[in-house]
């Protein structure tokens, strides 16, 4: 019997003691869950943080649109309109010095009337006034005339230096009936130089200059019955000859003669190549700058020498 009983007092006491860890063991394991409750307060925490973090975010979102309402004066590009009205008001200004080129024309068109106007030996410099081609240079001339007498269809074509000096107003060169003679006379512009030729006579040669001042018109001459060179194929609705008016400008003291002129015309000499020498036919030819100014040269040197 007393096995029994402490038997059983062993089985209350190891009980007992059981009991109590039990007990111990659920204060710890109730000790763990206050941890949770704490995370998931800081949770709860954290949230009104992140929310605050969200409104500002929120807040800086729609704070953003407002720098766009400050750079709209960026949008505002219109000033450099006003430049470009200024750029466009800026060729009215450079409209002015337009003017300047005008009256420059103008006096370089009044001084070569002046220097046409003296009737000097040494016409190189003086009947500069529009003496120019297509390509703004010089063109010269050589025109024939038959200062002695002689009878065409009844009429007397005699026409000399002197009878050119003695007019006083210019003078038709009509009478031209060859189409490379015509056409030399229709490329003549104002102000066009020409050396008088006196030709079909004792001494034929170079014997002064003039000057075109009226450029080509219809020769009239042709639709006369009593005109020395009359060509009835020309009609006055289509005329085929035409004219030009000269002005008398100088008389060389000593002519250049034919000889002297063929002698330059040699090969190798300053006139070979002058249309004169090559077409000795051709009543109105071409005469180059450089054989102008070279037979300029001769006639003061023969004015000089007197012979």
């Amino acid at each position: 019997m007393p096995k029994r009983k402490s038997v059983a007092i062993e089985q209350i006491a190891s009980e007992a003691p059981r009991r109590r860890s039990l007990r111990n063991v659920q204060p710890a394991a109730d000790a763990a869950e206050p941890t949770t409750d704490s995370i998931t307060k800081k949770r709860r925490e954290r949230r009104p943080s992140e929310r605050s973090q969200r409104k500002s975010l929120q807040e800086k979102s729609t704070s953003e649109p407002e720098p766009e309402s400050e750079s709209e004066p960026e949008s505002e590009p219109e000033p450099p309109a006003k430049r470009s009205r200024a750029s466009k008001q800026a060729p009215k200004a450079k409209a002015a010095p337009k003017a300047t080129p005008k009256a420059t024309g103008k006096a370089a068109t009044a001084k070569p009337a002046a220097k046409a106007s003296k009737p000097t030996t040494n016409s190189t410099a003086a009947p500069t006034t529009s003496n120019n081609d297509d390509n703004g240079e010089k063109t010269y001339w050589l025109l024939k005339a038959e200062p002695e007498s002689r009878i065409e269809n009844g009429v007397d074509v005699k026409f000399s230096i002197d009878d050119l000096a003695a007019k006083k107003e210019p003078e038709p060169w009509d009478g031209i009936r060859a189409y490379a003679a015509r056409n030399n006379l229709r490329a003549m512009k104002k102000g066009d130089l020409a050396f008088f030729y006196a030709s079909n006579c004792k001494e034929p040669g170079i014997v002064g200059t003039m000057e075109i001042v009226q450029e080509h018109s219809p020769d009239l001459t042709a639709h006369d019955p009593k005109a020395a060179y009359y060509d009835p194929s020309s009609k006055p609705s289509d005329p085929k000859w035409s004219v030009v008016h000269v002005e008398f400008r100088s008389k060389f003291k000593v002519p250049i003669g034919l000889k002297e002129l063929r002698a330059m015309g040699a090969p190798g000499q300053p006139l070979e190549n002058m249309q004169m020498l090559k077409q000795t036919r051709l009543s109105v030819s071409k005469v180059s700058a450089a054989e102008w100014e070279y037979l300029m040269g001769v006639a003061e040197e023969k004015a000089v020498a007197g012979k």
